[in-house]
Parts: C-alpha cells; structure tokens; sequence
C-alpha cells in the first residue's frame, strides 16, 4: 500500500511498526544512583508492533483480537495519536473519539462535570456544544447524583459510563474502543451496544478491541488478529474468531500463520467428529424439513483419550452466515459423562421447528470441559436443510402466534349529529 486511502477507507494502516525498551533492572533510589553513578543500564526490546498493515472502510465495525501482550491495546493507541510509530504510517478520516484506556483525558481532582466538558471540547466539540450536551451526557451516564463528586472517587464501572457517554456525544465519525467496555456491569453493557449498534446503521466507522469472540461474531464485519505484534488473519469476523481459539489454545511458543488455526477437517484434540446431520421427526435424513413440525440437530463423535463431561455444541446458521439457533449440553445439567478412547457418542437436540422457509448449515463442536472454548472437534458446515413452509415469515423464525383485533362499535348516526337522547 503506498499513498492516501480511497475515499471509502476510513482507517489505514501501512507497515506500523513499534518498539518499547525494557530495563533489565531498575535503579529506584538515590542511593543506588549514588554508588552506581557509571553502571551501564541494560535494555529489552519488545518489539509490540510488527510491520502491521490493514485497511477499514466507511461504515464498517472492525475487530481487533488477540492474546494478552499481542499488540491491541498498543496498535489502538497509536491509531489515536498516543503512542508515535517507530514506523510505517497511519491515514484516519473524519473526527475521531478513542475510548481506549480508564482514566484517559480525565483529570481525578476534577468533578464529573468538568471533566465532561472539558473531555467533549478536547473530542471537538465548541464549548457551547459542550454545554448544550451536558444533560444529555449525564442522562445516559446515570449520574446526575454525583455530577459535582471529584473522580478521583468515582468507581472504575461509573467512570465508565461517564466516558463512554461523552464519546458517543460528539459526533465522531470514528470510534476507537478498546475492552474498558468490560469494566461496566452487564445493564450499561447492553445499553453501550444499542448505541453502537445505531452508530452502526448511521454510517460510522468503529474499531474495537475485545476477547469476546461472541461479540466479535455477532457485532463486527471483519476481524483482525494479532499474535506477538503481528498479523496472523484478516477477513470474516467468524473465521477470525476460530483462529484466535486456536492461537489462544496453541502450545507456548507456537505462533499461527497466514496459514495457522484450526484444521478443515474434523479433527483437532482428541476427538474425531464421524457424522453430524439433521434430521425430522421419524428420524430420517435429508434436506427438506417441514415447518411446524419436529426436527434434531445431531452429531456422533469418537473419543481418541480419556475426557470428563466434554461439551457438544451444536450451531444452525442461515445462508447469510448467520447464527439463527445454537445449543449447547454445558447448559444442561444431566449432559456429560466419563468416555475413554475408542468411546463412540451421538449427542443431539431435537426442538420444533420454527424457523422461517430456506437453506440452513449445521456447525458442530466437541469442546474441552472446564470453558475456554478450547476445541477437541470441529466440522464446520457439515450438514444442510432446507426448510419448506407455505408462509414466507420474513424474519429468522416463524414462532406460533395468533393474531387479535378488536372492532370499536362505530357511532350511530344519532350520536354523529347530536340528535340522539
């Protein structure tokens, strides 16, 4: 990549390079200056950004994952300006609001309030603006109770809040977001990603960083992922999100590369994946699946080393690679069991069928137990349906319902003309 981006790119990156120097030890007091005044300090480099290239387009939400120490948090701020890159450039288009690390931009022995103002005119807005946006801010943080309480006593989730409130307050065109999201309890959570989500559909551009792959599948285009300050993927955030389990999971000192991660096939851990299909309710295979009536997901997996309480999970997704059901025996108490090697199980869910008509694939995973998401098993795709219904639901189900209405007695014509008695 050489030049400015084209217009539809809101973000550039082209060969980012940065490097912090440790030292080895540490003289931490006068006397140790003192009596060692010529000691010659030795350093570490760590070299946390590696030739990194990528590019974001308008409008689109673009994740950032990796492990812990693979480069996140250090690309994000070298994106806002924090950090200067050793080398390589960097193109963003438009105003931007980084929401990248607690504390950032805030002054402690300030109250809530003029950080506020303060935060929004140093985001671009004209202190009018400022001014003008103030309740609204503190509306949507919550904390109008505590707008004149200095935030050097704010709790880390309500200085959350407060930052992310004013973030989302100016009118940014780009939005930088690194896992401080985390820090909030699961209410303000949720109420961060609605407003994400219709700064989505208004055509802004969001970079985040996170360790949820649930949210990077559900919330992100596309996905980068870091390992020791470099790229090792770019592209959907689905298979960007499979890649790091497998880098997250990898032995110490085994790197994925361009062509690193899980497996095509069905096999990575000590289990085999040796069938997954769907079926109706007379237990037949085969693509067409009425609508209304019963069905199951199955799977049948052998065991190649001795495993306790070993997760199925079984994921139904749409042909616009959309997850519309997914089930899972770690939420079901009685699943699990002790297998050893050579051990053969089929494991399913069976469900009515409610989805709307059209072509289904069938994802299925045998995982490690204890969480982590670590995969002992994986066929991706492995099975299709295609679900035949007379009634085009237009939407991703087609629950059962029954419609009501209620006729109001028209007038007569009596009481029309104010005749009646």
């Amino acid at each position: 990549m050489s030049g400015p981006p084209a217009d539809d790119i809101s973000v550039r990156a082209d060969g980012v390079s940065k490097t912090f120097s440790l030292p080895r030890e540490q003289l931490s007091t006068l006397k140790e200056r003192v009596l060692h005044p010529t000691r010659r300090r030795r350093h570490d480099e760590l070299r946390a950004l590696r030739d990194v290239s990528f590019e974001v387009r308008t409008g689109e939400v673009f994740g950032i994952v990796g492990r812990n120490g693979s480069g996140k948090s250090t690309l994000m701020k070298c994106l806002a300006g924090i950090y200067q890159a050793d080398a390589g450039e960097m193109w963003l288009r438009g105003r931007m609001a980084p929401f990248i690390e607690l504390g950032v931009g805030f002054n402690p022995d300030l109250t809530a309030h003029d950080n506020v103002l303060v935060n929004a005119v140093m985001l671009g807005l004209t202190p009018d603006e400022a001014r003008r946006r103030y309740a609204s801010i503190m509306d949507f943080a919550e904390l109008h109770d505590f707008a004149e309480l200095k935030l050097k006593n704010y709790s880390s989730g309500m200085q959350v809040r407060l930052a992310f409130s004013v973030m989302v307050h100016v009118d940014a065109d780009l939005l930088l977001i690194d896992e401080v999201l985390a820090v909030g309890d699961a209410a303000f959570q949720q109420k961060c990603f609605d407003v994400l989500q219709r700064s989505r559909a208004e055509g802004r551009t969001i970079l985040l960083v996170t360790h949820d792959m649930h949210q990077v599948q559900r919330f992100c285009d596309r996905a980068l992922l870091l390992e020791r300050g470099r790229v090792v993927a770019i592209g959907d955030a689905a298979d960007v999100a499979r890649r790091y389990t497998a880098v997250n999971f990898s032995a110490p000192g085994d790197v994925a590369g361009e062509d690193g991660g899980l497996p095509p096939g069905d096999h990575d851990d000590g289990a085999r994946l040796v069938d997954v299909w769907i079926q109706d309710a007379a237990g037949r295979r085969g693509t067409g699946l009425a609508q209304g009536a019963p069905c199951a997901l199955c799977l049948r997996v052998r065991f190649e080393r001795p495993v306790t309480d070993p997760i199925f999970h079984l994921a139904l997704s749409d042909g616009h690679g959309r997850t519309v059901f997914a089930v899972s025996s770690e939420w079901d108490d009685g699943a699990g069991g002790d297998f050893g090697p050579g051990d053969v199980v089929t494991a399913g869910a069976s469900f009515d069928n409610w989805l709307a008509p059209g072509r289904y694939e069938l994802t299925a995973q045998v995982l490690h137990p204890g969480g982590g998401g670590r995969v002992m098993a994986r066929a991706e795709n492995a099975a299709t349906a295609v679900v035949t219904g007379s009634r085009a639901a237009g939407g991703l189900v087609d629950i059962p319902h029954a419609f009501f209405f209620d006729r109001l007695n028209r007038p007569t014509p009596a009481a029309v003309d104010g005749t009646g008695g």
